[in-house]
């Protein structure tokens, strides 16, 4: 590394706010979400919509969006029929029977109208990009079906959480895929044949071990 470069980088770490003393971490009960058939709601049809609602109709939920402008490509899913498109402004109304709703907008106070109407309902709510705003954080995910890798780092850098991700998502192999499929099928047979939870804990603790080594 050259001497400019160390002066650079140097000049760079002394620009960066400090951080700040006596922070709390915020700590999240990390848990899958089962969406299938639930409904669900999308404020705003841009760019970073889009990508939220891909990975909501990926996990099987019905989808409402709700937006004033709509992007052309939540447009084509509205007429392909994947989600149902409601072209207007949000009103608190659009939460009634909703499981769950994420919030991907640039305006500050829509978002926060959002999150106070989820929570005087007790709905689950993501304010994309503003942690403080949501109940439930969405983590970098790498699929390989069945297998999920999950990443977070409790909304503090989504760019480092898509690094580790992607430097995690290099241990699956093919073989670890493979192994959790034959193990989802011998699941009946062990409920069955197994009568304690910890009888086919250690089962399936042999298995995994004899198959990885």
């Amino acid at each position: 590394m050259s001497v400019g470069s160390t002066e650079l980088q140097g000049a760079e770490a002394a620009a960066l706010p400090p951080p700040e003393a006596g922070m709390s971490e915020k700590r999240y009960y990390m848990a899958c979400l089962d969406l299938s058939g639930r409904d669900v709601i999308v404020v705003g049809a841009g760019a970073v919509a889009r990508e939220k609602i891909e990975g909501l109709l990926d996990a099987g939920a019905r989808v409402t969006v709700v937006a004033p402008d709509v992007s052309e490509a939540v447009e084509a899913l509205a007429r392909s029929r994947r989600l149902a498109l409601i072209r207007g402004p949000y009103r608190t109304e659009d939460l009634e029977g909703r499981f769950l709703v994420v919030a991907a907008t640039s305006i500050t106070p829509l978002n926060e109208r959002v999150y106070a109407d989820a929570e005087a309902r007790g709905m689950l709510c993501n304010v994309v990009d503003v942690p403080e705003l949501c109940s439930f954080i969405l983590p970098a995910v790498h699929r390989d079906d069945p297998i999920a890798v999950a990443i977070s780092t409790g909304g503090a850098s989504p760019a480092l959480a898509q690094r580790l991700r992607d430097d995690v998502a290099r241990l699956v192999t093919r073989e670890h895929v493979r192994l959790a499929r034959d193990l989802r099928e011998l699941r009946p047979w062990a409920k069955e044949h197994l009568p304690t939870y910890e009888a086919r804990r250690d089962f399936f603790r042999e298995l995994v071990e004899e198959r990885l080594g």
